[in-house]
């Protein structure tokens, strides 16, 4: 019998066939499909806060509709949100850029895209620490380069450290992805943390892109460094960050990036021919999060904070489930290895995927499994959502075990 080539295979690129489908999306998809349905579905699956977007933001949105601005802006922002961005990294971040360093894109996926598109190409390695988000490893590949894990360790709470970073470095080594506070792992690398990596680096033409998305969603008195502060990397550093996470506003795709001149040219030039600028509206509401009244920002990040310490008290409390206590962001990331093996349903759990699609079927939990961020004995789960949830999540993942 001939042999018959679908067209996705006959006329799809290489890059595109090389991408996996994003888990979090694919399972927050059917947990939705699931809510439509009728079931009761508790979904810690979606990495978005469950708390509206502060009124005076949208009321800046508004405000831009009412008065007719709504046409094309300048391709990298309008220059009072790029001065907006400019002053949040001094004030919060202790860093110091100008405004023709800093770009606006169509949410931080798009300011990650734009970065790997612009410096990795075919024959490069960009090294990702897993766990790491899904997006990352698929990212790199649609630029032709090859993503490189490096493994950390649940005893090392999630942290690549400097003899793993210099074990994986090769001559084709092009980037490293640093993202802290951590999805899926909540891991926040300290400043001696980060001082300690970047000084492998110093020396070598290795660039750093560092993910900051949830740099003001930390606990316990723990405050995320930027390596951009580094005098010696500042050149060799991109930051990436975005007011989906902080002002819960994912809806509305304002994330933004700051670096070298140069690449934030080139990144400009790469958004200029697929998207041009982002949406009009959305950074006049973007100008009013970064410069409003921040307190709203540390009243909800009290409310993650409460959130985090049930869950991870009850999770460690069912056998078979290690959880780390998170340090950033609001996912929590527990090993499960006490429960891969074991027959549950009537059916081996031989993984992560084995145990998600059984809690999500059989006990209504949506959760995202953890090989889709390189670590197949562990699940993700957000909590971003009300205290009610979480607890009839935990209870019901508690009796899914038993």
């Amino acid at each position: 019998m001939p042999t018959t080539t679908s067209p996705a295979e006959k006329y799809l690129t290489r890059r595109v066939r090389s991408m996996q489908e994003s888990q979090t999306m694919r399972i927050s998809a059917l947990a939705n499909a699931m809510k439509a349905e009728g079931k009761d579905i508790v979904s810690l699956s979606a990495g978005e806060p469950d708390f509206p977007t502060p009124d005076f933001v949208n009321l800046a949105g508004i405000e831009a509709i009412r008065s007719g601005f709504t046409r094309y802006t300048a391709n990298s922002g309008i220059p009072e949100l790029k001065k907006a961005i400019v002053e949040k990294f001094r004030r919060d971040n202790g860093l110091e850029f100008q405004t023709n360093q800093v770009m606006v894109s169509n949410g931080g996926k798009q300011t990650l895209a734009n970065t790997f598109l612009a410096l990795c190409e075919e024959g490069d390695e960009v090294l990702i620490p897993a766990p790491f988000w899904v997006s990352f490893p698929e990212m790199v590949r649609l630029a032709g380069a090859t993503p490189v894990t490096v493994p950390t360790s649940i005893e090392n709470g999630y942290k690549m450290t400097p003899a793993d970073l210099t074990a994986a470095i090769t001559p084709a080594t092009r980037m490293l992805v640093l993202n802290s506070p951590s999805n899926p792992s909540g891991s926040v690398y300290s400043e001696a943390e980060v001082r300690a990596l970047m000084d492998v680096l110093k020396g070598r033409e290795i660039f750093v892109l560092s993910d900051e998305m949830y740099d003001m969603i930390v606990y316990g008195g723990v405050k995320a460094f930027s390596p951009a502060r580094i005098p010696e990397m500042k050149e060799w550093v991109i930051v990436s960050n975005g007011v989906s996470k902080t002002y819960a506003m994912t809806g509305w795709r304002i994330g933004y990036l700051a670096g070298p001149k140069w690449i934030i040219d080139a990144c400009d030039k790469i958004q200029s021919q697929t998207t041009s600028n982002p949406n009009a509206i959305a950074q006049k509401a973007a100008v009013a999060a970064l410069e409003g009244d921040q307190s709203v920002v540390e009243e909800r990040r009290r409310e993650f904070e409460k959130r985090r310490d049930f869950m991870f008290h009850a999770l460690n409390a069912i056998p078979g489930v290690e959880a780390t206590l998170p340090e950033g962001a609001f996912y929590i990331f527990p090993s499960i290895r006490g429960i891969i093996g074991r027959t549950l349903g009537g059916k081996v759990m031989k993984d992560s995927a084995d145990v998600a699609e059984y809690l999500l079927k059989e006990h209504y939990v949506a959760t995202v499994p953890g090989d889709a961020f390189g670590a197949p004995e562990n699940l993700r789960l957000s909590y971003a959502a009300s205290i009610a949830s979480l607890e009839e999540a935990v209870l019901r993942i508690s009796r899914a075990f038993q």
